[in-house]
């Protein structure tokens, strides 16, 4: 089983790359992040062609994720427990049936949180980013006492390490590698929770983003934000993960590139 996770930076900006990387990769399950779209306007025919399910939590003009699957879709559940105000739309749940039974994957849009400081103060995009760390962590303790194979995957704008950024000094106070974000970041994976990448590559230096702006893909100064943790029940049945970074350099790319990991599930 193939469970990847890439942020599109708008779906409807990328209906010419987004099928031919998949019928290229054939993924068995994907998770989309920031698809700028009302689930209405999301064009479910081109991945129901590639024979793909589509489950949605989309927004309008911001955030929005999804998850396309060639297993049946067993349950769905959309948005992150904790906070019944919260409308946007970052999370999305599903479970479909693996060989040995239920597998669960999410996919994941982390708030950005820049900027960090309003005064002297956290500003309310950074505080919303730890609290909605935090939800995830409950939520993620929760899921973890199923007992199941659990991929939690995203864009979760989190550096987690000076190897996953090409100079560390040049983000020193951005909300991606603040302490304050580590910090929060350690409390989820030290749930219990094993990042696909590390657990099976792990060499320093290898992106899943380049901006836009200052040549950054040419020169190869990226980050790597896009993750997938794992449970112990998951990890266990992991034989590999890639990063598509090819796909950076085809037309009119998204600034992130899909990370894909490969399970006996």
């Amino acid at each position: 089983m193939e469970i990847a996770s890439f942020n599109v930076n708008s779906i409807r900006a990328r209906t010419h790359a987004v099928p031919v990387w998949l019928s290229e990769a054939k993924p068995d399950i994907v998770c989309l992040q920031e698809l700028k779209t009302m689930d209405a306007d999301f064009p479910s025919e081109l991945f129901e062609e590639l024979g793909y399910n589509v489950a949605l939590h989309g927004q309008k003009s911001y955030n929005g994720v999804a998850v396309l699957s060639k297993l049946p879709f067993e349950e769905v559940n959309m948005r992150l427990p904790g906070d019944d105000n919260d409308e946007q739309a970052r999370y999305l749940e599903v479970v479909v049936a693996g060989k040995n039974g239920p597998v669960r994957v999410s996919s994941i849009y982390l708030p950005n949180g820049n900027p960090v400081m309003d005064g002297d103060s956290f500003s309310a995009k950074y505080t919303y980013k730890l609290d909605w760390m935090a939800r995830l962590k409950a939520h993620a303790q929760t899921l973890l006492t199923y007992e199941e194979p659990l991929i939690l995957c995203g864009d979760y704008n989190v550096i987690p390490s000076a190897d996953d950024v090409h100079d560390a000094s040049l983000w020193a106070g951005d909300a991606l590698f603040m302490p304050q974000t580590h910090a929060a970041f350690r409390a989820i994976t030290n749930l219990g929770l094993t990042s696909a990448y590390e657990q099976v590559d792990g060499r320093p230096h290898q992106y899943t983003y380049w901006g836009y702006q200052g040549g950054a893909r040419p020169k190869n100064h990226g980050i790597r934000i896009d993750h997938l943790l794992c449970s112990a029940q998951a990890i266990d049945h992991l034989k590999s993960v890639r990063i598509d970074e090819h796909v950076r350099d085809r037309e009119k790319p998204s600034d992130h590139v899909p990370i894909i990991g490969v399970f006996d599930l």
